[in-house]
């Protein structure tokens, strides 16, 4: 008697199998009219056409740090390319979450095709999270909270596809101040800077002297070799923690570059503003500042469910995507 059950076995399987294909075609067959077709696994073309949100954590011989990163969707069937990345550095007291809502910088960024990296300062670092932009260890390149930003950012370009020559960083107020600070020690790294009232580098070098300049400005202009990248500057000017004349001394370094143009303007909302752009020669805009009428210390145009924002004001958001943008296309001109 033959006791070995896998033949009897198989023989059930292949009419299982049987049963369960004919019941699908039936089931397909008897759909009503109208109904929806079963779902089917997303395709790769369907999921790349989504945006996404990533988060992670940047370890570095300088410290650790956690990061959020807005993926920009892509057409279904549309070619990888490169892709533009901007940095963007929060304040005080703030976090990659708020400093997103409050600027809606990664729906502004993400529609124009660029990445938003936004890393989190930790408590352990500065009580306040605020980066530590006026301490001078952190002001050179290779050392300090600058080279950890700058190799998270070397690490996000090489791990999704971003165009080395289009990386801007912005920040706002102690974020902004760092932002400036990585224009001007890595500018191979970043093509242009959003310094929203914050303070440009080389006035602080300590915890004192950082105070005396955001009360009242500099007092004598940075000693520069060279102008930083292209720069666009927000500030309000009722902004009591960190004076508007920063504002004026993050201008200065271009002021040879070209020929000063200015306008005035005013939001549906009432908020009268002036702008001062820098253009060269050539016809390109390296410097651009907002100077916003009865704003204090807040990011201008952003949502009110963040921290830190002033909604009346014209749209910093807009504005500083807009300058990226016209940076590369400026480059892409000059640079065939």
């Amino acid at each position: 008697m033959n006791l070995n059950p896998m033949p009897f076995l198989k023989r059930q399987l292949a009419k299982a199998k049987a049963l369960l294909h004919r019941l699908g075609n039936d089931a397909a067959d008897t759909l009503p009219a109208g109904a929806p077709a079963p779902a089917t696994a997303p395709t790769a073309d369907r999921v790349a056409s989504a945006a996404q949100s990533l988060d992670g954590r940047f370890q570095h011989r300088f410290g650790t740090r956690d990061y959020r990163l807005y993926l920009p969707p892509r057409a279904a069937g549309q070619p990888p390319a490169l892709r533009p990345l901007l940095l963007m550095l929060h304040g005080c007291n703030q976090t990659p979450d708020d400093f997103a809502t409050g600027t809606r910088m990664h729906e502004a960024a993400c529609a124009a095709g660029f990445l938003v990296l936004y890393p989190a300062q930790s408590a352990f670092a500065n009580l306040h999270r605020c980066w530590n932009w006026f301490k001078r260890h952190h002001q050179q390149r290779d050392r300090g909270e600058a080279a950890l930003l700058a190799d998270l950012t070397r690490e996000v370009q090489a791990a999704h596809g971003v165009d080395p020559a289009r990386i801007c960083v912005a920040g706002l107020s102690a974020g902004g101040a760092m932002a400036a600070v990585l224009g001007d020690v890595y500018p191979e790294l970043f093509a242009a800077v959003g310094l929203h009232s914050g303070v440009p580098t080389g006035l602080a070098s300590d915890m004192l002297s950082a105070m005396a300049v955001m009360k009242t400005g500099p007092r004598a202009p940075a000693v520069r070799t060279s102008a930083p990248p292209p720069t666009i500057v927000f500030h309000g000017d009722q902004d009591t923690v960190v004076h508007p004349a920063n504002a004026d001394a993050a201008m200065r370094p271009f002021a040879t570059l070209g020929t000063r143009e200015t306008r005035q303007g005013l939001t549906d909302q009432g908020a009268a503003y002036t702008v001062h752009r820098i253009r060269t020669p050539a016809g390109r805009v390296v410097a651009e500042q907002w100077m916003v009428r009865g704003t204090g210390h807040a990011w201008s145009g952003g949502s009110a469910a963040g921290s830190y924002t002033a909604p009346s004001g014209p749209d910093a958001t807009a504005a500083m995507v807009a300058f990226f943008q016209g940076q590369a296309a400026a480059a892409s001109r000059q640079f065939p």
